[in-house]
């Protein structure tokens, strides 16, 4: 993504680094939140879940709830992750290892929160300042300019938050996820989430935000909060354990079974894992070989899905080289 430059030289000036403009069009197709749920993301929202049987560690987005919508969890892909490590890097160094406290100001429900460590933060007049929908709109309009996107008939792009949000359905959904599933990921639906904080923090800063997620939380229906049955709790854990395999892992939803017959190198919600980069190497090459015996046999009908499986694993090893 084209990098924004940072600016400070004007006591009036809004302060970017260079990944802000990044965060803000990774967050929306890899998510699908809401702009206002956008600007909300605070260093507290990013929880980590521990796999009690492997260890590993799935990282998870906290999206808190509202009076209009839920509370729900995200499976935070590693490009998002990578993103908004950096921005929480950016405050800390630019704020002697801290990230400022602010208060956000709900256009909706027109009230001012508590002061936490919100991640979409700009300098106004020297003080920290959440960035608001009108920020986050103009930031995304000047990146689509710089980077000259045009369509067919030759005019400027044009992108608002909310486009992000509708990739990240049609992409879902024409991928293969089912639209109640989708709906759900989207908070159309209850959700049951699970929380684990792993961080350590202020105590009173930990309670505030607790405070403010109770608050939020007695605005939703109570049955959207009811304790996890043992054979609920163990489906989840068996859920992320089942996502591993030999390239990767499995990056569909909670809850639902793989839609492409475990045809993974085809799959569009595999993530592939850097370390496996020599193994997707040899089934390129592995490919490269079938289809040149199944072209001498005049096998044609294994040429054309073999050719299709080269395509997509050719595509997933271009993705591992990009910055």
């Amino acid at each position: 993504m084209t990098e924004w430059p940072s600016r400070s030289s004007t006591p009036c000036s809004t302060v970017y680094g260079p990944s802000t403009p990044r965060a803000l069009d990774q967050d929306g197709p890899h998510t699908g939140v809401r702009v206002e749920e956008l600007t909300e993301i605070t260093h507290l929202a990013l929880v980590s879940y521990k796999l009690p049987d492997t260890g590993e560690i799935v990282p998870l987005l906290q999206i808190v709830p509202s009076k209009s919508h839920e509370e729900r969890l995200l499976l935070v892909s590693p490009e998002l992750a990578s993103v908004l490590a950096t921005i929480s890097k950016r405050l800390r160094d630019a704020n002697g290892g801290k990230i400022p406290l602010t208060a956000r100001y709900d256009d909706h429900e027109r009230v001012t929160g508590p002061v936490l460590p919100h991640l979409f933060q700009r300098r106004h007049y020297w003080q920290p300042q959440v960035m608001g929908q009108n920020t986050v709109s103009r930031l995304l309009r000047k990146t689509l300019e710089r980077m000259g996107l045009r369509d067919q008939a030759g005019n400027p792009m044009r992108y608002t938050p909310h486009d992000f949000r509708r990739m990240f359905a049609t992409e879902a959904v024409t991928g293969g996820l089912p639209v109640h599933i989708a709906a759900r990921i989207l908070g159309h639906k209850a959700l049951t989430t699970t929380q684990a904080y792993l961080a350590v923090f202020q105590d009173d800063l930990i309670r505030t935000y607790r405070g403010f997620l109770d608050r939020r939380r007695a605005e939703r229906p109570v049955e959207e909060y009811r304790e996890p049955t043992e054979q609920e709790w163990r489906a989840f854990q068996q859920h992320f354990e089942l996502r591993k395999v030999s390239l990767g892992t499995c990056g569909r939803p909670y809850g639902t079974p793989c839609k492409h017959e475990h045809a993974c190198i085809r799959c569009p919600v595999l993530q592939i894992d850097p370390r496996q980069r020599g193994r997707l190497i040899e089934i390129i090459q592995n490919l490269h070989e079938r289809i040149r015996e199944a072209r001498g046999n005049g096998w044609l009908g294994e040429v054309e899905g073999l050719q299709a499986s080269l395509d997509a694993a050719t595509a997933k090893l271009n993705s591992l080289t990009l910055p």
